[in-house]
């Protein structure tokens, strides 16, 4: 154990904290605090604000950190975090997400997250996201099912059992090697949401590792509305149209849809039995939104970004 927690920390005392920011509320006083409570530290934390007006990006720099205002007209999710490790990365070895809302959920969490690097080959490691004390039962069913209590690490070769959910990876809460970001390019400016993901497949296809390091937990979920649950698979299936290439290398995850499903009628049946149909409206919204944004290309633009939870990206 004490190589590991030297080690770590050592890797963490080489990387810089991003966080795209945007209005991000009550909770940041909270994200704030618990950065400065990690036993290890970063290089520095920049704060990525999209002009908020909240007073968050002057709570942050009365903690000593850096930041850049970010047009919000200009944000996009690969752009964006592509920018800001192209201005603040200098010296660095590696790079950490965070986003707003994900509340680092111990002292830990840095230094566990940098475990996974003492595998040479993971190029990229993400951590556990619970639920927050505010989720709804389905919100925190979809956390529990997608970030499990046992960490794992994936190759290209685990593609031909797991297909595009080999890719998945979240910047909510995600470390990279900054040498391997830049053999692949870094991240796309161009896409609607997705950026880790995509980058994800590269690194993989580029022969490197993706860790999901279980110990490494931040305090992060969302109990979207039905229109908002609409409007983000809209996205997803604009994404995936977009961007087909990851399916035709991948393969698709229809089995992992099925298990999702089963799973949480399992859980709502113990936990909130009356939410049932609420579920089920919500996988059917899920359904249309996914192959309506796999559409996309085929509608009017109004109706599009009246559909899209991104609005600004059809701007």
């Amino acid at each position: 154990m004490a190589y590991f927690q030297q080690s770590s920390k050592s890797f963490c005392e080489r990387a810089v904290v991003l966080v795209p920011t945007c209005d991000p509320g009550p909770s940041w006083p909270e994200f704030l605090r618990a950065i400065q409570n990690q036993t290890t530290q970063p290089l520095k934390v920049v704060i990525l604000d999209s002009e908020s007006t909240d007073g968050s990006a002057q709570a942050a720099q009365a903690q000593g950190h850096l930041v850049q205002t970010v047009s919000r007209k200009r944000f996009s999710h690969g752009g964006t975090r592509q920018e800001g490790i192209e201005q603040h990365t200098q010296g660095a070895e590696f790079v950490i997400f965070l986003t707003q809302d994900a509340i680092l959920a111990d002292p830990y969490a840095l230094r566990n997250l940098f475990q996974a690097f003492n595998d040479p080959q993971v190029a990229a490691a993400y951590g556990r996201q619970l639920p927050n004390d505010k989720a709804t039962p389905i919100a925190a069913h979809a956390r529990l099912f997608n970030y499990p209590a046992q960490s794992h690490t994936v190759t290209l070769q685990d593609k031909t059992h797991k297909g595009i959910k080999t890719c998945f990876l979240s910047n909510s809460f995600a470390a990279y090697r900054l040498s391997a970001l830049q053999q692949v390019g870094g991240f796309d400016k161009a896409l609607i949401l997705g950026e880790d993901m995509h980058l994800a497949a590269r690194l993989l296809l580029a022969g490197h590792a993706i860790r999901y390091q279980a110990s490494a937990m931040v305090y992060h979920s969302h109990s979207y509305s039905l229109r908002e649950e609409l409007g983000r698979y809209f996205d997803t299936g604009v994404f995936h149209a977009q961007q087909h290439w990851l399916i035709q290398t991948f393969g698709s995850a229809a089995n992992e849809g099925i298990q999702f499903i089963n799973s949480e009628y399992r859980y709502l049946i113990k936990k909130s039995v009356f939410l049932l149909p609420e579920a089920l409206l919500r996988t059917f919204l899920k359904y249309v939104g996914f192959k309506s944004g796999q559409l996309h290309a085929h509608m009017p633009q109004k109706l599009v970004k009246g559909l899209s939870m991104h609005k600004g990206f059809w701007v």
